[in-house]
Order: C-alpha cells, then sequence, then structure tokens
C-alpha cells in the first residue's frame, strides 16, 4: 500500500497517521520522501485495512493499493526514480557512473596501475573483488582482507569510490566500515540473512541479478533491503544462464527498461560477465547505454592474458579508454553523459 501525503502536511498530522497505522499491528511504515511529494510505503498484511479510514485523515491526499508484491520497490512508490550516491557519485538521473577495475585484486601493483588507468579514462568507481565466489574449489578465491586493504590503498590513491562483494555475514561490520558500495553478487542474490542485514544499514548496496532469476526475483530481493530501511539499492543486470553456449551468459538488456517500467531503482549492467567475452564488452556496453541504463561494470585488466580470474571477459587499460570514447558519443545521442 502506498500513502500519498498532502503537500504541507504539519507534523502533527502526519503523526496521528502514523500512531493509527503501527496500532493496527502487523504493519510496517516506510516513509520515502520525494521532489514533489511524501509517500509512505505501507507493508505487512494491508488487506485487512480499511482505506476509507487512511483516506479520511487530513493528511493523506490518496492512497494507492499496490498491486506488486514489491510496494517498496515499485515505481508507483517512487515515480521520479531514485539515485543513489556512492561517494561524490550519483547513480541515476542523467549522469552515467561507470564502474571499472579487475575481477580479482591480485597484488598491490596491478590494484594501483589499474585504479590509475580507469580514473584518467573517466571511470567513476572503482571494482576489486577480495572475496571470490567461484564454481571450481581450485581456482583463485581472492586474496581476502589483505586485498580490501589494498584496495582501500588505491581509494587513497586516486580518490575514486571502491565496491566490493560481500559474501558472507562473518565480514558484515568490516565491509560496511571500510567500503563505499557492498556488491550482493549473482550467487547471493537469494541470501536472505545478508539481504536483511544489509537493509539496517544505509550503505548502498549493489544488487546483481541471479542466474536464473526471473525480474520479480530480483526486485523481492531488493525489496528485502528496502524493508528494513535502506534505501540505497542499484540493481545490476550480469546475464542470466539459458541454453546458448557460445557466451558465458545470456546479457538481458530488455531487463533494463523493463525494470525501469516497474521500479524506480537505478539499474546498471555488466556486459563483462554478461557476455564472458572480451570482443563483446564494448558492443554492448554501447547497448546498454543506449537501452537507458544508469552505469556500467567494466572488468579491467592491465594484463588480461595472465589474470588469476576472469582474464577472458576483461579489457586492457587501452581498450577501456577507446570504450570510454565510443561510449560518450552514444550517451550524448540519448541524451546522457560519462
Amino acid at each position: 500500500m502506498i500513502i500519498v501525503l498532502r503537500e504541507g502536511a504539519s507534523s502533527r498530522e502526519t503523526d496521528g497517521l502514523m500512531d493509527f497505522l503501527t496500532g493496527l499491528g502487523g504493519l510496517s511504515v516506510h516513509p520515502v520522501p520525494g521532489e514533489e511529494q511524501t509517500l509512505w510505503g505501507v507493508t505487512g498484511d494491508t488487506g485487512r485495512v480499511d482505506v476509507s479510514r487512511i483516506e479520511s485523515f487530513s493528511c493523506v491526499e490518496r492512497v494507492l493499493c499496490a498491486t506488486a508484491p514489491y510496494p517498496l520497490a515499485s515505481r508507483a512508490s517512487r515515480p521520479e526514480g531514485t539515485r543513489v550516491q556512492i561517494g561524490s557519485v550519483t547513480v541515476g538521473g542523467p549522469r552515467l557512473a561507470v564502474i571499472a577495475g579487475p575481477c580479482s585484486v591480485e597484488s598491490r601493483e596491478q590494484i594501483l596501475r589499474t585504479a590509475q588507468a580507469v580514473r584518467r579514462s573517466g571511470a567513476a568507481i572503482l571494482r576489486g573483488g577480495v572475496l571470490k565466489p567461484r564454481s571450481s574449489p581450485y581456482a583463485f578465491q581472492g586474496m581476502g582482507l589483505e586485498g580490501l586493504a589494498l584496495l582501500k590503498e588505491a581509494h587513497e590513491a586516486t580518490g575514486l569510490p571502491i565496491v566490493t562483494e560481500l559474501l558472507s555475514v562473518r565480514d558484515f561490520d568490516r565491509f560496511i566500515e571500510e567500503v563505499d558500495c557492498v556488491q550482493v553478487g549473482a550467487r547471493n542474490m537469494q541470501n536472505y540473512e545478508l539481504l536483511r542485514l544489509l537493509g539496517k544499514t544505509d550503505k548502498p548496496v549493489l544488487l546483481k541479478r541471479g542466474l536464473s532469476a526471473t525480474l520479480e526475483e530480483w526486485l523481492m530481493s531488493a525489496e528485502y533491503i528496502l524493508a528494513g530501511g535502506n534505501p540505497n539499492v542499484i540493481l545490476c543486470e550480469r546475464g542470466i544462464r539459458t541454453f546458448e553456449t557460445c557466451t558465458r551468459n545470456t546479457l538481458d538488456l530488455s531487463a533494463v527498461p523493463a525494470v525501469h517500467h516497474l521500479s524506480h531503482l537505478p539499474v546498471m549492467v555488466d556486459p563483462s560477465h554478461g557476455t564472458g567475452r572480451r570482443w563483446m564488452v564494448s558492443p554492448l556496453a554501447r547497448a546498454a547505454v543506449a537501452v537507458g541504463a544508469d552505469g556500467l561494470i567494466i572488468e579491467v585488466h592491465p594484463d588480461p592474458e595472465h589474470a588469476l580470474s576472469d582474464g577472458a571477459q576483461s579489457v586492457d587499460p587501452a581498450q577501456f579508454d577507446e570504450l570510454m570514447r565510443g561510449l560518450r558519443a552514444i550517451a550524448a545521442a540519448v541524451g546522457r553523459e560519462l
């Protein structure tokens, strides 16, 4: 249920409405301040609530009975769209945010060299995996918290905010303190214990779509975070598993306009994981911008042929620089900028 408050409603009026709603029991109220209107998302057993009783409050303009199972993530709860701040970078709105960096932090030299290169080319945020969920138990699993320290050093050297994946609730406090944006990877999209914890913070969360997740399942995972009180959720399409074997995954670019229609949350695209093919990253990055993505995540490595993970889908700094130059023209054509 979405309650649209009347412009200029006094705190006394809204406090009365809040007391009424919480007094019913079993309901949670989530204020969603907007640029033009203030909305309240009400979750819980709303089917037993007398809507006419809510509409009788002087502070209420109208009540919308949301049909989507994700009322807080739905476009109805925030028609103008959400913008999420990662450090000094805004995700959502007219300016596109590009996240770039290696799949894994491998050494001090590697991450510093990559961070400086992507910054020169116009990347706004630095990525780097320190805890890696790998299909094979024998594959490189990341440097762990030592890698996090190196990622922080790269941040201090370049000023780029950092995003990295959190795998376990065990490392939750450390990541919340030291990372600018926490990534929830595809394999953890339905780790509800982790999602609930992230909902209790205001830390930006980059939520990747699961390998076989529908759009509704993806948005329901976002709802867990929003329902906990954290509005700073960014969605990331990173390819889904289909019958096709030519590419690592099938990058679902139709998800971008579809999710923008269904939800107010910003949507980024990861063409690196989406294809697993270096030569496909640039054309699909351009296509993602053309269909309305709010940003991109690109894997960049100074020596992809010798990368410890995902070298086949990583571009080198020169290729990334060329990619960024091409993206500026596409962004301008659709009324956006890098």
